[in-house]
């Protein structure tokens, strides 16, 4: 039904699918013609030969829009996929997701050099590292970037984020120190109520996406030599990539998510921070599913997690509409919020 027809010279398409499986399928269809560009892996068996035989011609892309982080699922209701042996544990991983400090301390650990290297190889690692939902440099204020401004707000909720910088491209959450700190208040918090220690936390992974499995054991070492296994272990369960999608992105409703901790991204529509912020709108936002939180309801989970307040911060930023530096400065304090509440732990860019 195309109205030009037969300007149409392509008969076939041919779709090539990826599942991880083997690093060195896109240069070794490159080098046959099939790509006219690919992706290469340093960590592959063959990178070194690559790298002799194009040189220069391997360059790293400019890191994109598109935003990867993993997110916790405060609001579990399926454990058909767990490490767990008891309802004690599953209470107790539930307290603890569901405890701010916690979720800091989580974040503080997260070396995300090294997850980053399983993609990217060392020398890449950095080139595609993100610390916040919206990239530091997406839009600009009064001459500053996003980033920044959003910095200055972070450090309004204390001074364990006191030297995190807000920009593409490098290390600046990782601190042991901060996450022990992190950890020992939640500990506290957490006994109090009777919770017990190690909290098992389950992650998901395609089993055979090697550089996912790679980086899901990164994040798992990093945790674990941090605060210790005997406080925290990150059960990281491999899975058919049928599995995992029915229990992350394919789930119908937000008590099929079946997980503790998921690696997922976002791209923006348009050029606007609410692109990215909105995602995590208590009452419409896509990414409270991911959260184990149904849009509108569970509003006894959203108010214990105060996004109650992170949606008074999104309405104050959308109803400026005359001044796009003042506007772009309110999403800057939703972003701060997001970031100390760390539900959301970004971790990278596409590209780079």
């Amino acid at each position: 039904h195309y109205y030009d027809q037969e300007k149409v010279t392509i008969e076939r398409v041919k779709l090539a699918y990826v599942d991880g499986s083997d690093q060195d399928m896109t240069i070794r269809n490159f080098e046959s013609g099939a790509y006219s560009s690919a992706g290469v892996y340093p960590n592959s068996s063959n990178f070194a030969k690559t790298k002799e035989k194009y040189k220069d011609n391997i360059v790293y892309s400019l890191q994109d829009a598109t935003s990867w982080y993993y997110n916790f699922n405060v609001n579990r209701g399926a454990y058909n996929h767990t490490a767990k042996t008891s309802d004690e544990q599953k209470q107790a991983t539930q307290a603890a997701i569901l405890n701010k400090n916690f979720r800091q301390a989580i974040n503080f650990a997260f070396n995300r050099h090294s997850y980053a290297a399983q993609l990217n190889g060392e020398d890449g690692a950095d080139k595609i590292i993100r610390n916040s939902l919206v990239p530091d440099n997406f839009v600009q204020s009064g001459g500053k970037n996003f980033g920044d401004i959003a910095q200055a707000e972070l450090v309004n909720y204390g001074d364990q984020w006191k030297g995190v910088e807000l920009v593409d491209g490098k290390d600046t959450i990782y601190n042991p120190d901060k996450a022990k700190a992190s950890f020992e208040k939640a500990k506290k918090e957490l006994e109090a109520k009777g919770v017990t220690f190690p909290i098992h936390l389950d992650v998901p992974v395609e089993q055979t996406d090697t550089i996912a499995v790679q980086q899901s054991n990164s994040f798992k070492q990093s945790i674990e030599s941090t605060l210790g296994s005997e406080n925290v272990v990150i059960d990281v369960l491999q899975m058919t990539d049928n599995e995992k999608e029915s229990i992350t992105s394919q789930a119908r409703v937000p008590a099929q998510k079946d997980y503790d901790l998921n690696s997922t991204g976002w791209a923006p529509s348009y050029q606007d921070p609410a692109s990215y912020l909105n995602i995590m709108d208590p009452k419409t936002g896509s990414a409270m599913k991911h959260l184990g939180i149904t849009k509108g309801k569970d509003k006894e989970v959203v108010a214990q997690l105060g996004l109650d307040e992170y949606k008074k911060l999104l309405d104050d930023a959308v109803s400026e509409t005359n001044d796009l530096d003042k506007r772009y400065e309110k999403y800057a304090k939703a972003q701060a919020w997001l970031t100390d509440s760390s539900l959301l732990m970004p971790t990278a860019s596409s590209g780079g």
